[in-house]
């Protein structure tokens, strides 16, 4: 179904503007420092920005910032080199896209992970602690020992509301369940630290886990090598990264930030761009758990029916997964 909305943008474009005008069309992506390459968050933003490229024709730049004080240069940069669409990667790039989006009131500004308010900033956010609850449910479903972990990348709210989600997931299943939790860092180098990330996995399976779930970026890749050596399972995050080590990746959790950078550019570029929040979860697709050939084994047709149905549950209000930025409501 996706693919062929795409399909009907793209035609409907074509029909619109002439191809050069399409192909005139300037999208800047700006990265942090996790990079394209990160198999996770970054990774999923750029083929989104590809997909922009390849099916839209967008003349797409995109630069990877070597650490927090480059955000703002780089955001000034693209729009002073006069790019339609500009879109910052994660929540560290807030302040630099308030700043610069309020010099530039004519571009079109989008961020991914953080509310930025502006008239021509959209924010794209995501139900992550819901992923995260079905993926705690996985997690507690493949658990033998009754102890399962949990690893954050950078200790900021965002990513306490993965380990919200997540227990909840996995209490909802086994309510006397054992949740480790352990965090990289506290600076934006927690995100490309694999080797913290391995020692934290193998003292949480030392402790007696036998499921841990990442939410690191980069950094998670630690936690799928000591999976590997102590014969554990891991769960992946963001991208779908199962691929990584088949057999040990019980799943991932999808944020499908590809698909919320794409729909972004098709709107800028139809001029149907509007500014405030764009939120993707289950109802839309936006939050999944990952299932292919490389875990359809170890993620077995139980634990799936199960999954679906708490999906099932969440989408119709059901359950309320309990979250972190509203824990003062509570």
């Amino acid at each position: 179904m996706m693919k062929f909305r795409n399909l009907i943008v793209c035609m409907v474009a074509t029909a619109i503007f002439p191809f050069h005008a399409i192909a005139e069309f300037k999208v800047g992506l700006i990265l942090d420092k996790g990079g394209k390459d990160d198999k996770s968050f970054n990774e999923s933003a750029y083929r989104g920005a590809m997909r922009a490229r390849d099916q839209l024709k967008a003349n797409v730049k995109y630069v990877e910032a070597t650490d927090d004080n480059a955000f703002e240069p780089l955001l000034r940069s693209f729009a002073q080199k006069d790019f339609d669409l500009i879109i910052a990667v994660g929540v560290a790039q807030a302040e630099a896209v308030k700043k610069v989006a309020k010099q530039f009131p004519k571009k079109n500004f989008a961020i991914v992970d953080a509310e930025v308010n502006g008239s021509n900033i959209r924010s794209l956010l995501f139900e992550e602690h819901e992923g995260s609850y079905v993926v705690g449910a996985a997690a507690a479903l493949a658990s033998k020992s009754g102890r399962v972990g949990f690893i954050g990348g950078m200790d900021i709210p965002l990513i306490r509301r993965f380990q919200t989600g997540y227990e909840a997931g996995a209490k909802k299943i086994n309510s006397k369940i054992k949740v480790f939790a352990n965090y990289v860092g506290v600076t934006g180098d927690a995100w490309n630290n694999p080797a913290k990330a391995k020692e934290l996995a193998i003292a949480q399976f030392d402790r007696g886990a036998d499921v841990v779930f990442a939410a690191a970026g980069a950094s998670g890749q630690g936690l799928f090598d000591a999976a590997e050596e102590k014969k554990k399972l891991a769960i992946g995050v963001d991208s779908n990264q199962n691929w990584i080590k088949p057999g040990i990746i019980l799943t991932s959790m999808l944020k499908r930030i590809d698909i919320a950078i794409l729909m972004t550019c098709q709107d800028a570029m139809l001029g149907g761009f509007k500014s405030g929040i764009k939120r993707y979860g289950f109802s839309n697709q936006g939050v999944d758990y990952a299932i292919d050939q490389h875990n359809n084994a170890i993620l077995n047709e139980n634990i799936r029916r199960k999954l679906d149905s708490l999906k099932s549950e969440i989408i119709s209000g059901k359950i309320k997964v309990p979250d972190y930025y509203k824990r003062n409501e509570l």
